[in-house]
C-alpha cells in the first residue's frame, strides 16, 4: 500500500534513505526544510516499501499548483524504484494531484523509469571520482585545466573553505553580479540563511571563496552527504576572469572534499545549449550523462514537453536592471517559479 510522507515529520528519513544507490543529497530532510521554510511548499513523499517518489505542491497564484520533484533540484529522481513501484507511486500521486488541483506532475530526473514516455526536458549531467589521490586526480583533468589552476595560483589567487554565514553573503554577492550577467533575477538572501541554518551550520555543506589581494572574485557552494558531494552553485566576477579564479575555486573544494571522504562530486545540471559550461566540466574530467525530467499534465492526462523557462525576453530586462531592484523582484518571484 503506497503512504504519502512528510519527510519533516517522518523518525530517520535520513537513515532511511541513505542506503540508496541512487541516492542525492536533495532527497535528504536538510533541502526539504530549506525548500520549506523559504517558500512555504508542502511535501508530499510517495512511497511504497523501499521505494519513494518525492514530490511537493508548489501552490501559486501565479503559476498555478502543481506537483515538483523536488522544486529548485538539478537531479532528484525516485528512490529504489522498478517500474512496478513506480506505476504504482506514480498512480497514487496523480489521484492525490487530482483532489488538490495540480495542473502537473513534474520528476526531475529517472525518466527510464517511467518506460517509452518522452522527456521534457533534457540536461547534461557530469560527475567526477574523487577516490584516487590528489596527484590522480590532476592526472585526470585536461592539460588546459591544470594550466588554468598554476595560473590563478601564481597570480597570488587564494581560496578559504568555510562553512560561516559571512561566507555565504560573500557568495550571494557575487552570485547577484552572476544572475544579472545571466539576466536572471537572484532567490531572496534568505533562501541562504536556510541553507546555512540546515545545511552549512549542520557540517552538510560549505562555500569555497577565492579572493585576490583580499578582494573576493569567485565562489563557489557544495553540498555533501555520506560519500556523495553536489556542486549547487557557482558565481564569479567577470572583471577577474582571466586570473581563472573559478577553476582554482572548485580544485581545492575536490581536494578538500576528497579529504572529507566524498568519492564522488556530481557537477549539477547543465543545459544543452550551454557549450561553454559543458567543456569547464569536462576539463576537469568529469564524466557526461544525461539528465531527463518528465512532465505529466492531469487535465491532457498525457506526458508531455516542455521548453526551458530559464531563457526568454525576461533575460534583457535582467541585465540592465539594478542589481537591487533585481533581488526585490527574485524576493517576489522565486517561490512562484520552482
Amino acid at each position: 500500500m503506497v503512504e504519502k510522507i512528510n519527510p519533516l515529520n517522518y523518525p530517520g528519513w535520513d537513515g532511511l534513505v541513505a542506503s540508496h544507490p541512487n541516492l542525492s543529497f536533495f532527497h535528504g530532510s536538510a533541502w526539504a526544510k530549506v525548500l520549506v521554510e523559504s517558500y512555504g511548499f508542502t511535501p508530499n513523499y510517495f512511497a511504497i516499501e523501499r521505494a519513494v517518489l518525492p514530490l511537493m505542491e508548489v501552490d501559486s497564484w501565479l503559476t498555478g499548483r502543481r506537483g515538483i520533484g523536488l522544486p529548485f533540484t538539478d537531479d532528484c529522481e525516485p528512490l529504489g524504484a522498478d517500474r512496478e513501484s513506480l506505476q504504482k507511486l506514480f498512480q497514487a500521486a496523480v489521484e492525490f494531484g487530482k483532489i488538490r488541483r495540480w495542473k502537473y506532475i513534474e520528476c526531475r530526473g529517472g525518466r527510464k523509469l517511467f518506460g517509452n514516455v518522452p522527456a521534457s526536458l533534457s540536461f547534461y549531467s557530469h560527475r567526477l571520482e574523487l577516490a584516487a589521490d590528489e596527484a590522480q586526480l590532476l592526472k585526470n583533468m585536461d592539460g588546459s585545466a591544470r594550466r588554468a589552476i598554476r595560473k590563478a595560483e601564481n597570480e597570488g589567487v587564494t581560496v578559504e573553505i568555510s562553512q560561516s554565514l559571512t561566507a555565504l553573503r560573500d557568495f550571494y554577492l557575487l552570485h547577484c553580479l552572476t544572475r544579472r550577467r545571466h539576466g536572471l533575477p537572484p532567490p531572496p538572501f534568505s533562501f541562504f540563511e536556510n541553507i546555512h541554518r540546515h545545511i552549512m551550520s549542520q557540517d552538510l555543506g560549505m562555500v569555497a571563496v577565492a579572493s585576490h589581494h583580499g578582494r573576493k572574485i569567485a565562489a563557489s557552494v557544495y553540498f555533501f552527504n555520506g560519500g556523495r558531494a553536489i556542486y549547487k552553485y557557482g558565481a564569479s566576477e567577470m572583471a577577474w576572469q582571466a586570473l581563472r579564479p573559478s577553476n582554482l575555486v572548485m580544485w581545492t573544494a575536490m581536494k578538500w572534499l576528497a579529504q572529507r571522504g566524498a568519492n564522488s562530486l556530481h557537477l549539477g545540471k547543465t543545459a544543452l545549449a550551454n557549450e561553454g559550461l559543458r567543456r569547464f566540466k569536462l576539463t576537469l574530467g568529469a564524466t557526461e550523462e544525461k539528465i531527463e525530467y518528465v512532465k505529466y499534465d492531469l487535465k491532457r492526462q498525457a506526458f508531455i514537453t516542455d521548453t526551458d523557462a530559464i531563457a526568454g525576453w525576461h533575460n534583457r530586462v535582467f541585465r540592465v536592471m539594478p542589481v537591487v531592484a533585481a533581488r526585490m523582484v527574485g524576493g517576489i518571484l522565486y517561490r512562484h517559479w520552482a
